[in-house]
């Protein structure tokens, strides 16, 4: 099997169409299609159903789909060793994390990083979601999980707290919830329920179940935005919200904590420019004082 045309099978048994594989690879949907005839002709088996909602594998596809994906497994393996020995500071090193985390801790500290290396080039995804390091989504990421995988290797960066806050206009307005009630009477700012967050049906240890909810956001950053401008109660974490003006802490006896990692794969431990980036981050979480 070509891994080249691998390659290309593997992206359209994920995205399922010829578009998303496209899109995904960087290439024109004809070069999917041409890769994706030559690879069934090779093989001598169809691959795929084509079917109204996309391309569906069909059982041929799903034995190919397998042994591709030890194929990649192999191929990122020797990427990530060979990249494991450069002791080169230049190069492009792939950062994952919240948005809340990027604008508080990672943009000082890759800012600073790229004072000291101007040669490293780094490329930063936010999103609540957690890349995976393996597939190489991402070389570095910072999260609140600690990963079980034992090809990665975690450091934990610092345990930081969450607090109860709402817009100073809000509670002049509405008054301060009573502890116990479940927030009756109050609207509240949440996550997105697909989103894989630490909140449940719980703020800051009290249960929501009779507040209103007025927005649900996908990112910390919208989620203080929301609050600040009134709309409503939400869980922030403190070193965040102390910072913005016209929030005001509920109950400030009351906290949530969790923790931070930042997480890379083995294999790319000793490379310099990864090293170096990680060396920033861990310095910049560093300067956060203790509660």
């Amino acid at each position: 099997m070509d891994w080249d045309n691998a390659r290309v099978f593997l992206a359209l048994v994920r995205a399922g169409t010829l578009r998303g594989a496209a899109e995904q690879l960087e290439i024109d949907q004809a070069t999917v299609g041409r890769r994706l005839a030559t690879m069934e002709k090779s093989l001598g088996a169809r691959l795929f159903l084509r079917t109204p909602a996309g391309y569906v594998p069909t059982p041929a596809g799903e034995l190919a789909a397998t042994a591709a994906e030890r194929m990649e497994q192999g191929a990122e393996q020797m990427l990530r060793q060979m990249q494991g020995i450069d002791e080169r500071l230049c190069g492009v090193v792939r950062v994952a994390a919240t948005d809340t985390s990027a604008r508080h801790f990672l943009v000082p500290a890759l800012h600073k990083m790229r004072q000291q290396h101007p040669g490293i080039r780094v490329v930063l995804t936010t999103s609540n979601h957690i890349s995976n390091l393996t597939r190489r989504e991402a070389d570095l990421a910072v999260r609140t999980v600690r990963p079980d995988s034992p090809d990665l290797i975690a450091r934990h960066l610092k345990r930081l707290h969450t607090g109860l806050y709402a817009a100073r206009s809000y509670l002049e307005a509405r008054g301060e919830p009573e502890p116990g009630t479940a927030l009756k009477g109050h609207d509240i700012v949440i996550y997105q329920k697909d989103l894989p967050t630490r909140q449940g049906e719980s703020l800051c240890g009290e249960l929501h179940a009779n507040a209103s909810v007025a927005m649900e956001v996908s990112s910390g950053v919208m989620l203080a935005e929301c609050v600040a401008a009134g709309m409503g109660i939400g869980e922030i974490p403190t070193h965040m919200a102390d910072a913005m003006d016209g929030l005001v802490r509920i109950w400030p006896e009351r906290s949530s904590p969790y923790d931070m990692w930042l997480v890379l794969h083995g294999d790319l431990n000793r490379t310099a420019r990864v090293r170096a980036v990680a060396d920033a981050i861990v310095a910049e979480y560093d300067r956060v004082p203790a509660p």
